[in-house]
């Protein structure tokens, strides 16, 4: 790799993109270890928000990467499964919630690895999938809320699960989507 391209990876928003990374093992750490839902919740939020201002960024000022293009949904895709376990072992969403996401995420990788052996680009993320990947990060800090046993637990219930349930619905639509998109580049590809 040539010293231009390195530093081409060397963006603001491939720097968003690392830093979101980060926040992963620390999410986990603060709800499992410490169980300090506060900052776990504070830590998905900064995490969110930097993935919509790396990708903001990086469209405004030219800076878009393979890196970045490669990265970002796969960061997204860390966030839900390490959000999913945390919520699964704290009792706050059932076993079929992380079933239904997980199998989706697993059949989209199995595309784009069919895709990457073609030579074929990756999928697109759409505004869809986007928002569908938005309503799942919003509520997983209602349901880490919810589980305090007072009115604002309540409240964080109806909201959490409000957006769980259309998240689902969007990425399960979005899922059977992109699954389309790969079968039919594959098909002409032949």
């Amino acid at each position: 790799m040539t010293i231009m391209k390195k530093l081409s990876l060397v963006t603001v928003p491939n720097a968003l993109t690392f830093l979101r990374a980060l926040g992963i093992p620390l999410f986990i750490y603060l709800a499992i270890s410490l169980e300090a839902d506060g900052w776990a919740i504070l830590t998905l939020a900064i995490g969110g928000a930097t993935d919509y201002f790396d990708g903001k960024i990086a469209r405004a000022w030219g800076q878009e990467s393979r890196f970045g293009e490669l990265a970002d949904p796969a960061i997204d895709r860390l966030y839900i499964v390490a959000t999913l376990i945390v919520l699964y072992l704290r009792d706050a969403i059932p076993l079929w919630v992380i079933v239904v996401l997980v199998v989706r995420d697993l059949v989209l990788a199995v595309a784009t690895l069919a895709l990457t052996a073609k030579s074929l680009p990756p999928l697109k993320v759409t505004y869809l999938g986007k928002a569908a990947t938005f309503n799942l990060l919003y509520a997983f800090p209602f349901l880490l809320l919810a589980l305090n046993p007072n009115w604002y637990g309540t409240l964080a219930y109806i909201f959490g699960w409000s957006f769980a349930i259309w998240g689902i619905v969007l990425y399960l639509f979005t899922g059977v989507t992109y699954l389309g998109s790969a079968v039919t580049s594959l098909r002409k590809s032949r």
